[in-house]
């Protein structure tokens, strides 16, 4: 008796410390979004455990910049084929470009997308219930750089019972599992139903049954159909990490890493030609730190002239005072063929050099 008492108080002891270790904040945050989770594992083949202790370490259980103000929850970044909203957020380097999205829900598809890139595939080689071989085969494909990023995983899942989380706890549950089937079907009959064989998961397909028609959705499947932002969102979000400022009383945004006449062009649903005729940048791209002027430059500038520096291009000088370049050529009488200047040269932004020295 002494020995059972003595064990039932370790056994206490030590369901007490795992429960101390759980951080409420995290239960609410698996609460909230075990469901999605489950989910996701049922249309793309992803664990739920990965999912959620992927969700809990990258936005900190909803508590980080990114999650906040991105409702990015899993540090996905920008990429060539992503349009969405975007993100700013120091990270691997300053100004790092993140995925913004209108709501947590869609982060936690998009990252189910974004697993089924190639650069992935390999990680549904590996059986669902293996969260380790997951964790540790997501760290070897470059999803993280942070070389504990494995072991974190692990450890959430492990201390937050993920394993756990399972199809049966989402809304969608059979009528009855094959072996009750059976056993009602047997009854009386004095037979006995022999259990039902455990279904192999297919190589190809994972058929997903619910509410609505059967729909399979294969290894490699078309994206499912997102709402595209409208005209207005876009440059409602391109506008949010591009704050406009005036020059010479033309509105202009300043450039960002990865920005470029098209991409802010569509943004802005404006043509491309258009923006680079206003920005005198035909022929030209776009780098980070320029002036993108949203409407057409002014012939005269607020001034009636400026000093040039050495060395200092017209292009250059044109959008730091928002006049066009052919006006500065007209009121200096600037050989066309002159792109840089030479030496420090007082530029005339209005009128001719001979009438402003008139009027001084």
């Amino acid at each position: 008796m002494k020995k059972l008492f003595i064990l039932g108080v370790l056994m206490i002891g030590t369901m007490s410390s795992w429960a101390q270790k759980q951080n409420p904040t995290y239960l609410a945050y698996i609460e909230e979004w075990k469901a999605i989770a489950i989910q996701e594992q049922e249309d793309y083949g992803i664990p739920a455990s990965i999912t959620m202790a992927q969700a809990l370490l990258e936005s900190q259980a909803g508590q980080s910049e990114l999650a906040l103000n991105a409702k990015n929850h899993f540090g996905i970044k920008c990429t060539n084929e992503w349009f969405g909203g975007v993100y700013y957020h120091d990270d691997d380097k300053r100004n790092d470009c993140f995925r913004q999205y209108g709501n947590a829900a869609e982060s936690f598809k998009d990252h189910s997308i974004f697993l089924k890139r190639p650069r992935y595939s390999t990680c549904f080689e590996i059986a669902l219930e293996d969260y380790e071989g997951w964790a540790r085969r997501l760290k070897e494909c470059g999803y993280a750089t942070d070389p504990s990023y494995a072991p974190k995983l692990i450890k959430l899942i492990e201390d937050y019972r993920l394993d756990t989380l399972t199809v049966s706890q989402t809304v969608h549950r059979p009528q009855a599992k094959p072996v009750e089937r059976a056993q009602k079907e047997n009854a009386g009959t004095g037979s006995v139903a022999k259990p039902a064989p455990k279904p192999k998961r297919p190589l190809k397909a994972t058929v997903v049954r619910r509410s609505e028609p059967i729909m399979v959705i294969h290894n490699d499947p078309e994206p499912p159909y997102v709402e595209p932002l409208t005209a207005k969102e876009e440059r409602d979000s391109f506008f949010l990490m591009h704050p406009r400022k005036k020059c010479n009383g033309i509105q202009y945004v300043t450039a960002h890493e990865g920005d470029t006449y098209s991409n802010v062009a569509f943004r802005l649903n404006v043509r491309e030609r258009d923006l680079r005729e206003d920005n005198d940048a035909l022929g030209r791209e776009l780098a980070k730190g320029d002036r993108i002027y949203l409407a057409a430059k002014k012939s005269t500038g607020e001034e009636a002239f400026v000093w040039s520096h050495t060395g200092q291009s017209i292009w250059q000088l044109s959008q730091e005072v928002g006049v066009k370049i052919e006006a500065i050529q007209k009121w200096n009488e600037l050989d066309p063929q002159i792109r840089t200047f030479r030496t420090r040269q007082r530029i005339y932004l209005r009128k001719t050099k001979e009438e402003d020295a008139y009027q001084h």
